[in-house]
């Protein structure tokens, strides 16, 4: 696959793919040089930039998906550790935000009105 077939089925600019290439989040497994020495990228990229628009979306450093990456970077149990660290900043996150949202139906049943002024009875 060309590049820009690659960025179009992942809806993902073709300057993060180079980017990516470049500090080693796409290994060279990935790509393929034609006899012109243009790069051609597996199948495979598409189900692996997936995976890393994943941890992005979630919150994951691009040096922690650099080593989670790399052969040596860290050992499984190190990934999984990670992987669960975040699944607890989520969840933290999610209470927080179930508490704001709480607050603010506690006062919605204030019947607060705007009229008279932010936080002014009837």
């Amino acid at each position: 696959m060309k590049i820009s077939e690659v960025a179009k089925s992942i809806n993902m600019p073709i300057s993060t793919i180079r980017y990516y290439e470049k500090i080693g989040i796409i290994p060279d497994e990935y790509i393929l040089r034609d006899q012109n020495n243009y790069r051609n990228y597996t199948s495979e990229i598409i189900h692996h930039l997936d995976v890393v628009k994943n941890c992005v979306a979630v919150g994951f450093s691009i040096n922690d998906i650099q080593s989670m990456i790399s052969q040596n970077g860290m050992s499984r149990f190190e990934q999984a550790r990670i992987i669960k660290e975040k699944i607890s900043e989520i969840e933290n996150a999610q209470k927080k935000l179930e508490g704001s949202k709480q607050a603010l139906y506690d006062i919605l049943k204030l019947d607060i009105t705007c009229e008279h002024g932010f936080g002014k009875y009837q």
